[in-house]
């Protein structure tokens, strides 16, 4: 009765249109609102669900899965950005085949290198089946100290090929290195030669102006590799091509750890001084260097190179087994790591290890400290001084767990020691790009080759002992006698070690 009182005394009409205009400024005021608190839960349901389904580490996983519910859109902007570190490449899709072969073998199966015992084929066996290459014999593998070396050996065969020319960097800075290379690739342009250049897209910005844009104007062929600087290409920035590969002719191979900088031209870079290790690479293990830049270049640009311009049978040239590593965030996913604990689990004497960025991760650290405690000498050199601060203090926060079982590590003097190497006793090596630390592990799209052939690593024990020699060896009442503060920032710092 009292609701029919009140509607006769309004009228029919103005009853209708206030409940009508009350009811809608309810749904506009409680519409948002709304959409906030389904956006909520739903955000951090799609991105639980992605973490879920494409985290391997449990702990990352569990670590994500926090980060996106406890801040829902914050945490679900840095999963995206920093914590999808797989890609999808699928390079293969991008080419008709056989475009580029994954390492030919006329004449049947190669003759085995007289340096390989029984133990060495069994563990390269164990690799073939971890990398689904072929292991190839043949090969004359040269090391180069130093731009000093490394460069004019490089320049030559860019000077010397009579008809194609693969160059894959990280870093190409535009410098009186990176003007040296210029001349000769440009100079190659012009005589005829089909010439390519891929440099990766963050490495590529680290010179101004970029070296990119030189070569552009001068008629080389070049491209990034994965430009990231796009809203929703923004995950990428984590997913950098860091390998070095300069293929001539097909025939001629350079692969290690130099970038194209000034830096390494070690006698007249002074306090830039970039010491570093590269390697001259002949014989048929050439061609997958090259079918590694292939893959890449096609990724990147959709071109496919084929023929024997880019792919010549290749002859044997020296006593080296070889075999190219890719490792990388997408099909190559995890190998790297694989083949570093089957070297360890493979050694009987003596492991060494020279790397930049020492930042290991659980499952590595105990492959090491258990090499150690079966009574291998296992010794570790790192710079005195890197490059990167927060590095150097994860790597201090990492040492304890090495050096209380056995592990030995060392500091070596300045110039900052950038080169990548592995021995295992006096018979096997592993060279190229990769440091030992999560972003080579898992983030970046690698390149090494492992290598048997006792002369080889003999030289490169050599080279390691002259280093070791004037290296400071680290102990654990150093790291024990820091400063608190200095140890709480190493500490902090090792927390972020995937991220580093």
């Amino acid at each position: 009765m009292f609701g029919l009182a009140v509607v006769t005394k309004l009228g029919p009409d103005s009853n209708f249109k206030g409940a009508s205009a009350s009811l809608e400024n309810a749904a506009a005021h409680n519409f948002w609102p709304l959409v906030l608190a389904v956006l909520t839960i739903l955000v951090p349901v799609i991105a639980t669900g992605h973490i879920v389904l494409t985290k391997r580490d449990t702990k990352a996983a569990i670590g994500w899965a926090g980060v996106v519910w406890l801040a829902p859109y914050l945490g679900t902007v840095l999963y995206l950005i920093f914590g999808i570190n797989r890609i999808r490449r699928r390079a293969s899709r991008l080419r008709p085949q056989p475009a580029h072969p994954r390492t030919r073998r006329p004449g049947g199966e190669r003759r085995r290198s007289t340096d390989q015992t029984g133990e060495d084929r069994t563990f390269s066996d164990l690799i073939t089946n971890i990398t689904g290459l072929p292991l190839t014999q043949g090969n004359r593998v040269t090391p180069l100290v130093n731009g000093e070396a490394a460069y004019p050996e490089m320049i030559a065969a860019i000077d010397d090929a009579t008809h194609t020319v693969a160059l894959s960097t990280y870093i190409f800075d535009n410098d009186r290195a990176g003007t040296m290379f210029a001349d000769a690739l440009a100079a190659a342009t012009a005589r005829g030669v089909e010439v390519r250049v891929l440099v990766d897209s963050m490495g590529g910005r680290y010179s101004f102006p970029r070296m990119l844009s030189r070569l552009n104007r001068r008629g080389v062929p070049v491209a990034e590799f994965l430009h990231s600087f796009i809203p929703w290409r923004m995950n990428y920035l984590n997913l950098r091509n860091h390998r070095k590969i300069l293929v001539a002719d097909g025939r001629v191979g350079f692969t290690g750890g130099m970038n194209i900088r000034e830096g390494h031209l070690v006698e007249s870079a002074g306090k830039r001084a970039i010491q570093d290790l590269h390697f001259k690479v002949e014989g048929p293990v050439v061609e997958q260097l090259m079918n590694m830049f292939a893959e890449d270049w096609a990724f990147a640009t959709g071109e496919v190179l084929s023929g024997d311009g880019w792919f010549p049978t290749l002859e044997e040239k020296g006593e080296v087994a070889a075999r190219g590593i890719a490792a990388g965030p997408d099909e190559d996913f995890d190998r790297l790591r694989w083949v570093l604990m089957a070297a360890l689990a493979e050694a009987r004497h003596a492991v060494r290890i020279i790397t930049p960025y020492f930042v290991p991760e659980d499952v590595t650290t105990t492959a090491l400290n258990l090499a150690a405690m079966s009574g291998i000498e296992l010794d570790i050199l790192v710079p005195a001084r890197n490059n990167l601060k927060m590095v150097q203090w994860a790597s201090q926060g990492h040492m304890p767990q090495l050096l209380e079982h056995g592990c030995r590590i060392w500091e070596t003097p300045p110039p900052f020691d950038h080169t990548k190497l592995m021995l295992v006793d006096d018979r096997w090596a592993l060279i190229g790009s990769a440091n030992w630390d999560p972003r080579s592990l898992f983030l970046n799209f690698e390149f090494n080759l492992e290598c048997y052939g006792r002369a080889l690593v003999r030289e490169l024990i050599a080279l390691f002992e002259s280093k070791r020699a004037a290296a400071r060896q680290i102990t654990l009442d150093d790291l024990r006698n820091r400063p608190l503060p200095v140890k709480l920032r190493d500490g902090f710092a090792r927390m972020l070690s995937p991220y580093l």
